[in-house]
């Protein structure tokens, strides 16, 4: 089974204009997450999907392949299923991996091509890391001081989501034993069947995701099962990068925990 990841980048952003050519420790941010996926065992093929010449110059200064999509596409799904119908070859399997995820640790993408790979009855699939009752407590308290990053899943015995929140999913009335929670936070990023990603984008907003503006619960609603694949960090801090401010602290993440890649 052919396995690819696209890297959807734009360069327009509201809040931090030009972000996937910023710099981060000498590397822009795009070749960090370029350099992650190449990284990851198992995938024969990394592109970067964009609407921007200055983006696909880029890629192609560094070594990378780019693929020119349509500004008419509203998000990084259907830039990412867009750029796959234009390569060469059909992929079974399609990553979608976030062009400014640049701490996410290969491996934790490898457990998801790892997960598609050796169960072909995954549609969809998507990682989460179980939290500490440290970590629990401190999201507890970011949520209660209104902060919406972080987000969280619920899923069956089988590993398939029940359903994905940014509040703090299951409520915990009866904190468990031990050091860890019963809450797990989900990684955004994703690996689809070439023909689930095809079906989902087909389909209208639903009404949870409208109002938590999550775009997977899109799947969940029209009945399109979505495997959660346990990770661990392995001690790694994850960080996005939304605005100019988060690039110093990634900066500083990376001089005490080293390169991923």
């Amino acid at each position: 089974m052919e396995t690819i990841v696209v890297i959807p980048a734009r360069y327009g952003s509201s809040r931090f204009p030009g972000k996937p050519l910023a710099l981060i420790a000498g590397r822009s941010l795009l070749e960090r997450v370029w350099r992650i996926a190449k990284a990851v065992p198992g995938v024969s093929q990394v592109c970067v999907a964009t609407d921007d010449e200055r983006i696909a110059n880029h890629v192609s200064s560094f070594g990378g392949t780019a693929i020119m999509t349509s500004q008419a596409c509203t998000n990084g799904s259907e830039r990412v299923y867009e750029a796959m119908t234009l390569l060469k070859g059909s992929p079974s399997i399609v990553v979608n991996l976030q062009g400014d995820a640049v701490l996410m640790p290969p491996w934790v993408v490898g457990a998801l091509v790892e997960e598609m790979q050796r169960d072909s009855s995954v549609q969809i699939a998507t990682p989460a890391a179980r939290l500490s009752q440290e970590q629990y407590e401190s999201m507890l308290r970011s949520k209660e001081r209104g902060i919406v990053s972080g987000t969280t899943v619920t899923f069956d015995g089988t590993r398939n989501a029940l359903y994905f929140s940014k509040g703090i999913i299951p409520f915990v009335r009866t904190a468990p034993a031990g050091a860890e929670s019963p809450v797990y936070q989900h990684i955004g990023v994703y690996a689809y069947r070439t023909e689930a990603l095809k079906k989902y984008i087909s389909l209208p907003v639903g009404q949870f995701e409208a109002v938590e503006q999550l775009e997977q619960l899109r799947a969940l609603e029209n009945g399109i099962p979505i495997r959660v694949v346990q990770v661990s960090l392995r001690g790694r801090t994850m960080w996005s990068v939304d605005n100019p401010e988060d690039v110093p602290r990634c900066e500083e993440i990376i001089g005490q925990e080293g390169e991923l890649a």
